[in-house]
């Protein structure tokens, strides 16, 4: 699932290098949209929801993957036990809102596009999801601080994967070392 502070100018598209090299390894790829926008929670989530519902392959287990929002979103889908997410590798994740409301991240973000920090939307407030997470962040993120995905660590038992001198979008560049340690990690399925 794409970032983009849920806005509506950015959509999935800029996750196409990625999701073309997972395909070219054989991994089946979804790149899920999702409504974007001034009150868009909950239908982001209704639409993740819907999305993972209608993927072919009913038992055949999933990994969510989502990068900054996305990865919000991802760990929420996680910690609502769907029934297939075997696994959830997220990169750079919104995974605080609270903290990130506070810290006015994404310009506002937080209160501008979801109204507010809301507990049922909060990754780091939610249950610990059933299957292993795997937080891949960069040390040099300037968009999402790394102390989120280590409270989040410290709250709900994920691994994270610290990523020396990387920013916020190299691991989404398949042509970058992150990049190529993200694409190694959801190959292994």
């Amino acid at each position: 699932m794409h970032g983009g502070w849920w806005r509506e100018r950015y959509d999935r598209a800029h996750l196409a290098p990625l999701a073309a090299a997972l395909a070219g390894h054989g991994v089946p790829v979804a790149l899920i949209e999702y409504r974007r926008g001034p009150g868009c929670w909950p239908h982001a989530a209704e639409d993740v929801r819907a999305a993972l519902d209608a993927l072919p392959g009913s038992d055949a287990p999933l990994t969510l993957a989502g990068h900054s929002a996305g990865g919000q979103l991802a760990l929420w889908a996680a910690a609502r036990d769907h029934r297939r997410v075997a696994r959830t590798v997220v990169v750079s994740p919104v995974a605080d809102l609270a903290a990130a409301d506070r810290l006015g991240l994404g310009a506002g973000a937080v209160r501008a596009h979801l109204g507010g920090p809301h507990a049922q939307a909060d990754p780091l407030r939610l249950p610990t999801p059933p299957g292993p997470v795997t937080v891949l962040h960069g040390t040099e993120d300037g968009q999402v601080p790394l102390a989120h995905s280590l409270a989040y660590a410290t709250r709900h038992g994920a691994t994270v994967i610290p990523l020396p001198d990387t920013g916020h979008y190299a691991p989404m560049d398949p042509g970058t070392a992150a990049g190529a340690r993200l694409l190694d990690l959801l190959r292994r399925g």
